[in-house]
């Protein structure tokens, strides 16, 4: 299904949540600076699965930014939930990597997708550790800080970097399987525990792949569409069922598409 929308109303859209993403971000590091956990007010939404008052404060800070612009079209925050429109839905994750955020590690960001007929047509993401924003528009690129970015050419896989994300809801032990056969090709690994970021890593050279079983929407839209526009190699379900249920998300490296082709096999891609 094509989008409704033409090239200078996703533009616009994508100017301001560029805009929003900076602030909110930003608000949310000077409040972490100035907080200390026993000050972040956290809940338990399950194991090792948490909710601050900063999240809350910052959905609605972007809610307001982007719907007050464009009213619209429909929103799906992480904390706040609702369900895709008509027109226009954006799927936001405040702070994606909470727990990092919580316990001081930079490694966290703020992900705004716009989606459109089904189509993600906007990918925007707040990078704490760097302070830039990642943002690309489908069909224009990838860009940080309004330059292009690119996905690494690597073709040696004793010279890729992977980055392996893992949730509770899939099996730790497939998990580990996976991890060892990179392991034995010659592949160095990290987990770090936010979709948004490692997928712009991958958008950015900085990482060779980025896989997970499971994922929500609105981890994994804005990294996987600026993924993409740099030239990465980019499977997942079609968004429609993502907005629903969630589901896997590969990125890598065009180059190593041989060495990744098993997961698409055990995704289901």
């Amino acid at each position: 299904m094509s989008s409704a929308f033409d090239a200078a109303t996703i533009r616009a859209r994508s100017e301001v949540a560029i805009s929003v993403a900076l602030e909110v971000g930003r608000e949310a590091a000077r409040f972490r600076r100035g907080s200390n956990p026993g000050t972040l007010a956290v809940e338990n939404k399950g194991l090792q699965d948490f909710v601050t008052i900063a999240d809350r404060r910052a959905e609605q800070a972007i809610r307001d930014g982007l719907i007050l612009r464009f009213p619209d079209d429909t929103f799906m925050g992480e904390e706040s939930g609702g369900g895709s429109g008509e027109g226009g839905t954006w799927v936001v994750d405040p702070i994606d990597g909470t727990t990092n955020y919580i316990r001081g590690f930079r490694h966290w960001g703020v992900s705004i997708a716009f989606v459109a007929g089904g189509t993600v047509e906007i990918g925007v993401v707040y990078d704490a550790a760097q302070d830039q924003v990642f943002h690309a528009i489908r069909g224009g690129g990838a860009l940080k800080d309004g330059l292009p970015v690119h996905a690494a050419a690597t073709v040696d896989p004793a010279r890729a970097l992977v980055i392996l994300g893992h949730s509770r809801k899939t099996s730790f032990d497939d998990h580990l399987a996976l991890l060892r056969r990179l392991h034995e090709r010659g592949m160095d690994y990290r987990r770090t525990g936010a979709a948004a970021i490692d997928l712009v890593r991958v958008a950015e050279g900085a990482a060779d792949l980025y896989y997970e079983r499971h994922l929500n929407a609105w981890d994994m839209l804005a990294g996987a569409l600026i993924a993409k526009e740099a030239g990465a190699a980019v499977a997942m379900p079609d968004v429609d069922r993502l907005l629903v249920q969630g589901g896997p998300v590969i990125a890598h490296a065009p180059g190593l598409a041989g060495e990744f082709a098993f997961i698409l096999d055990i995704a289901g891609l």
